[in-house]
């Protein structure tokens, strides 16, 4: 299957031209993707329905969010963590590294485009708004003009066009690329939709068009994609981590799709629909259990501890690190007041003091929730 030409520039390099977008026989699937496909969409399916069954399903979705987030920015070189995000909104650590603000930013891209679509369709001037949320302001190693498609040459790897692995259109053809690549974000066509959501990424990926912070974008694609299919009633499936964890082969499925193999892209992408569905699915059910025995442990309690507990550990589902400040500033206690309830919930196993050595300014952790996510 065509998806673009290598074709010679005038100044000696070559660059990626695309096809007309889709190619004609974009329908031509192998019996072996349709079945693939199939199992895919089934696992969606299940995981969407555990989902709706979890009594507090957004706070669920926040702590994805901060995986994919971290996930998404590592893929790019970033270094810190989900744990580092996590302090970073709760503030209960002073110092942390600098680029967990490349997180941070894709947190709050990602929440723009969930709020963005519910109003606004899914198009080129929406992918420009999201570019600048998760650009402006952020950590670069160079300008990345957020908000506004890229209006010289870029490419991927070595130190200019003439020895890098990937130079994509130059801005002319660019334009007529992201033409093809909105009518077909918006065409009605017979395509399997979680196959789409795979040449969307893809093809955006090939186009490249901003100057910086493609990869990340293209990626938060998927997850609006297959949210807008409402194949999700939530959007609770990311699979940033499934393309972290494969990194090597993930780029190479990319550059194999620039040169027509495009099955073995959408091969790869569903394998990783799969994987990451199971393991939300897992996710979900393990999160189930703990909420159960922890709420256990609470509501065996006093009536007033009972209460104040189960408002603390509701609100750490959506933070799972604290201080003091923090719970004080859930309950309306006291500092003695939110200290008792912190020492309370240690007792109870729930917390943990998160840095064992620290005396003063302590944080804790419900290390076990967490664990979920980031085993």
């Amino acid at each position: 299957m065509e998806i673009g030409k290598f074709i010679k520039q005038k100044d000696g390099y070559k660059a990626f031209i695309p096809s007309k977008f889709p190619p004609d026989n974009v329908l031509a699937c192998s019996q072996k993707l349709v079945l693939k496909h199939s199992n895919a969409e089934r696992l969606l399916g299940k995981l969407d329905g555990i989902t709706q069954l979890l009594p507090d399903v957004d706070f669920f979705l926040f702590m994805y969010i901060r995986k994919d987030a971290a996930s998404s920015s590592q893929i790019e070189g970033t270094q810190a963590t989900m744990i580092d995000a996590i302090e970073a909104e709760a503030k209960t650590k002073e110092t942390l590294p600098k680029d967990v603000d490349d997180i941070l930013h894709y947190i709050k891209a990602l929440n723009y485009g969930l709020k963005r679509l519910s109003e606004f369709p899914l198009s080129l001037r929406f992918i420009r708004e999201l570019h600048k949320e998760l650009m402006e302001e952020a950590r670069t190693t160079h300008f990345s003009d957020p908000g506004n498609f890229r209006k010289s040459q870029n490419w991927i790897g070595g130190t200019s066009p003439a020895n890098a692995s990937f130079v994509p259109p130059p801005p002319f053809e660019m334009q007529k690329a992201l033409d093809d690549f909105e009518k077909f974000l918006h065409a009605k066509d017979e395509l399997l939709p979680l196959l789409k959501a795979g040449l969307i990424h893809a093809q955006f990926e090939s186009i490249h068009p901003f100057l910086d912070g493609n990869g990340r974008t293209g990626r938060l694609l998927i997850t609006f994609y297959l949210w807008l299919s409402k194949l999700l009633d939530k959007p609770v499936l990311f699979l940033s981590s499934y393309f972290r964890k494969h990194q090597k082969v993930y780029y190479a499925k990319l550059n194999g799709y620039h040169h027509g193999e495009v099955e073995e892209w959408l091969e790869f992408l569903l394998d990783g629909i799969i994987e990451t569905a199971q393991q939300a699915i897992s996710t979900a059910q393990a999160i189930t259990d703990l909420r159960q025995k922890d709420m256990e442990k609470i509501q065996a309690l006093s009536k007033t501890a009972s209460e104040s507990g189960i408002i603390v550990i509701r609100k750490l589902f959506a933070l799972p690190i604290v201080n003091v400040n923090t719970i004080k500033e859930w309950t309306g206690f006291t500092r003695q007041g939110a200290q008792r309830v912190i020492d309370r919930f240690v007792k109870l196993g729930i917390l943990e003091q998160k840095d064992k050595n620290e005396k003063y300014g302590r944080s804790f952790i419900y290390r076990r929730y967490v664990e979920i996510f980031t085993k």
